[in-house]
């Protein structure tokens, strides 16, 4: 039995390449469809091509056909399909860039969205500044040594009473490890690769301008607005067997915790970053996908 083609294009050269149902069932999966629907779905779509006598198929024509039947299964997966695949055909590198104070839940978020996108590189800002620790001495730059909203700890010069020691502190702790972020994202950019950084380190204003207004370049700010449903992040956090953590040090300093909390509000506002109000997931993922796509176009773009 002959196999239908997909004829596509990228970088102007066009290709051709089997019909695959595991591919078309893994973006519909992506689209939160049931997995074992996706794949009766995609049978589906094969099955009807077959009937049709089609032999070769434009990627275009056939994404038609699939949000046309998906209409059919229900509006809101059909729409959430077209966003994933508006941003799946755009041929820049996609980055996006996930910050929070500790326990609103950047890398949960990050890896979803990362996963939900297709987008198979992701770092946290954590692992950039491990790195730098490697590199520079704890003589030279002693706040990366400690965590972001305890670096004020190790202030060479203590600060004026009337100042804010733990915002001091954080913010030469994120002025620091953002030159680490920056040149990930640099190199993301240069070599074409997708990516999702998350963390504490991705604060509003710390980031070159020439970087983050890049229409490709995404930033988002993650909060929790209630103190409690906050400490209960880091309640379930510290229940994971693979938590290394204590929770009562992240009570010790859940105060500070929430000054960077309010200061992450502050520069998001300041510099018009999105702010989302972590509740709820699936509700998170969608904002932040859909803020994404108002960067490639209507959804005209992809019928």
């Amino acid at each position: 039995m002959k196999k239908i083609m997909v004829e596509g294009q990228v970088g102007g050269k066009v290709y051709r390449e089997p019909f695959s149902k595991g591919v078309l069932s893994r973006s519909l999966t992506r689209a939160e469809m049931d997995p074992d629907r996706a794949y009766t779905f995609a049978s589906k779509i094969e099955s009807d091509l077959m009937e049709q006598g089609v032999k070769v198929i434009n990627l275009d024509d056939l994404i038609v056909i699939v949000r046309e039947k998906l209409r059919g299964e229900g509006g809101e997966i059909a729409e959430k399909y077209g966003l994933w695949k508006r941003i799946r055909r755009c041929d820049e590198p996609l980055i996006i860039l996930i910050g929070g104070s500790s326990g609103v839940g950047t890398s949960s978020i990050a890896f979803e969205v990362a996963n939900r996108l297709g987008i198979r590189n992701m770092i946290s800002t954590d692992m950039i500044r491990e790195v730098m620790r490697k590199i520079v001495s704890k003589e030279l730059l002693p706040t990366i040594y400690e965590s972001s909203y305890t670096a004020y700890r190790s202030l060479r010069i203590p600060p004026p009473p009337e100042l804010d020691e733990v915002l001091i502190g954080f913010r030469d702790h994120v002025d620091t490890v953002s030159v680490g972020i920056e040149a990930v994202i640099e190199r993301s950019l240069k070599e074409g690769i997708s990516i999702v950084i998350e963390g504490v380190h991705i604060v509003p204003g710390f980031i070159s301008e020439d970087l983050v207004k890049k229409h490709n370049v995404n930033m988002f700010v993650l909060t929790l607005q209630d103190e409690e449903v906050h400490k209960g992040r880091f309640y379930s956090r510290c229940r994971q067997q693979w938590a290394r953590r204590p929770l009562k040090r992240y009570m010790n300093y859940f105060g500070a915790i929430r000054r960077t909390h309010k200061y992450f509000e502050s520069q998001a506002n300041k510099y018009h970053v999105p702010v989302i109000e972590n509740i709820d997931v699936t509700t998170t993922i969608d904002s932040i996908i859909e803020t994404i796509t108002k960067t490639y176009g209507s959804d005209d773009d992809v019928k």
